[in-house]
């Protein structure tokens, strides 16, 4: 069995790299009505799993793993992150089944056939690129095992419209042609983003977004919230 570490050579992730304290309230304002854990469950569920979260950032998502899951491992290539994603492991009531570590997609720090459960959101939705982080997943997961990964589906939805206004070259339908040569399955998924206030809302928007789109948006859209498109894409090994 073997453990694979390497240098960080991730591509910075402006938004949680930039302004993690806004990324935090754009997490909790992700999906409140918990679709998107839903059609993963539909999927498998990973009560009693091991479960790898790739790209953790400040661990958001592990403790939802903790509850049930045997073991979790989060990796993030930001130790900025790696740090604050610890302490919140830590203040975490089932912290001894975490661990988090410093790392990246195509060189993960954990065994072969040693998980059952990959998640990776908003980590690989440009699609061609991320072919060695997907490599690594044929090493480190089990027979049986799932691979998730929670993508942008800017084919639809009001956020996909202004996903698509800010980044013309991305190309939805290319997109998913190279999943399906990837061996994934596209489930399409409406969820939403909803917040506290206004100012919570133009915040995350300002941190997702240039700022002549971003004030672009926030004059033509009011509220606290959106109707957002993803896939939840997954593949058994």
């Amino acid at each position: 069995m073997t453990q694979r570490h390497s240098e960080n050579h991730a591509i910075p992730s402006p938004n949680i790299w930039n302004s993690p304290d806004v990324y935090e309230i754009e997490n909790r304002g992700v999906d409140p009505d918990g679709v998107i854990w839903a059609a993963m469950r539909h999927v498998r569920d990973w009560s009693g799993a091991d479960v790898l979260d790739i790209g953790c950032g400040t661990g958001f998502h592990l403790p939802l793993f903790a509850r049930t899951a045997r073991s979790v491992v989060g990796v993030e290539p930001h130790l900025p992150l790696v740090e604050v994603a610890r302490d919140r492991v830590r203040r975490d009531s089932r912290r001894a089944a975490v661990d988090v570590r410093t790392g990246a997609a195509e060189a993960l720090p954990v065994q072969d056939d040693s998980v059952d459960i990959a998640h990776a959101r908003w980590a690989y939705f440009f699609g061609a690129g991320c072919e060695p982080g997907l490599a690594e997943l044929e090493r480190v997961m089990r027979r049986g095992g799932v691979a998730f990964v929670v993508d942008n589906d800017a084919s639809r939805s009001t956020f996909g419209s202004w996903f698509r206004r800010a980044l013309p070259s991305y190309d939805p339908v290319g997109v998913e042609r190279f999943w399906r040569r990837m061996g994934f399955t596209s489930v399409p998924v409406s969820m939403r983003w909803e917040f506290a206030s206004r100012v919570d809302f133009e915040a995350v928007v300002r941190i997702e977004f240039t700022p002549d789109h971003a004030d672009r948006i926030l004059t033509e859209h009011p509220g606290t919230g959106v109707d957002y498109a993803v896939f939840v894409r997954w593949r058994r090994f």
